[in-house]
């Protein structure tokens, strides 16, 4: 790929049952739930999809779920296969369900201004920048964040509380009844905004008397239950959140810490060793430090 070539772009698909939250409007991923006896019929509405943007040159960073990720892997290497191109990225994105959401739509809401490449990368970088999790009282079933055997058996005594997060860092922490979960291990950049949802009629009156006002959060969004939190907590009593910022520069600061090569085979910017459309090896420079807290302010 040449410096005069056009910039290929991009389009956002998400293989998983995740609504969207709405929050950032028309900009949205495309969903797709996977659904039906086989795979044909599973992945055939995704196969038209990618299809008709490859058609256009456009190509498809196809998210899913990490923790659920054996349909949509397949669904992708049958478009691959059909197309017989490297138009689909498969990337897998290790986070709760509420937040795989908010960063699908992130993601298509920066497909106009970044190449396909970058896109692909940014799925691994935004849930850097925002602090994920979910409030239970059981983490006994829970398989998707590593707990300790003394969390599993402390799951059985009554009236304990757990803070899992997934993002930044996947952690597990036992929060003492009455007390605010005021030691955050992250906090985004001011202005902060929360979105929430929770299932099973858990009764959430700790989880917003307790942990929300930590937050400090200039808006509060409460949204219907996502149909795999369940399966993502591993209990049907959980509340989940994702906290990000509304800051201006919010989403373009993550793409300016990255440090991008080039690919040796289909020449798209990649962040990591292995490109994930072609899969070709590459070497890539070493990414700027993680930031510890919220990015820093406009000058």
């Amino acid at each position: 790929m040449t410096h005069d070539q056009p910039r290929s772009a991009s389009v956002v698909a998400l293989l998983a049952d995740v609504p969207s939250t709405g929050h950032l409007g028309a900009a949205r991923a495309q969903r797709f739930t996977l659904d039906g006896h086989d795979l044909a019929e599973r992945s055939s509405p995704f196969l038209d999809f990618v299809r008709h943007h490859a058609a256009q040159g456009t190509k498809v960073v196809a998210l899913y779920p990490h923790w659920r990720g054996t349909r949509a892997r397949r669904a992708c290497a049958f478009a691959r296969g059909a197309l017989r191109e490297d138009a689909v990225a498969a990337v897998g994105v290790d986070v709760s369900p509420l937040a795989l959401s908010l960063i699908a739509d992130q993601l298509a809401y920066l497909c106009p201004y970044l190449p396909p490449g970058m896109i692909a990368g940014l799925a691994d970088e935004l849930p850097r920048y925002t602090l994920a999790g979910g409030w239970l009282r059981n983490v006994a079933n829970l398989a998707t964040i590593p707990i300790s055997v003394h969390q599993h058996l402390g799951s059985f005594a009554p009236g304990v509380t757990y803070l899992a997060l997934c993002s930044p860092v996947p952690q597990v922490a036992r929060v003492p009844k009455g007390e605010d979960a005021a030691r955050l291990p992250f906090r985004p950049q001011d202005p902060v905004q929360v979105l929430h949802s929770s299932g099973g009629g858990f009764d959430t009156t700790a989880f917003e008397g307790q942990f929300l006002p930590a937050l400090r959060a200039v808006a509060v969004r409460r949204l219907p239950a996502q149909p795999l939190g369940p399966h993502y907590w591993g209990s049907s009593k959980y509340a989940e959140f994702v906290a990000f910022s509304a800051h201006p520069r919010a989403l373009t600061e993550p793409a300016r810490r990255v440090r991008p090569t080039t690919c040796n085979w289909c020449g798209e910017p990649t962040i990591v060793p292995v490109c994930r459309f072609c899969g070709a090896a590459n070497t890539v420079p070493d990414q700027r430090p993680r930031p510890a807290g919220p990015v820093a302010p406009p000058a």
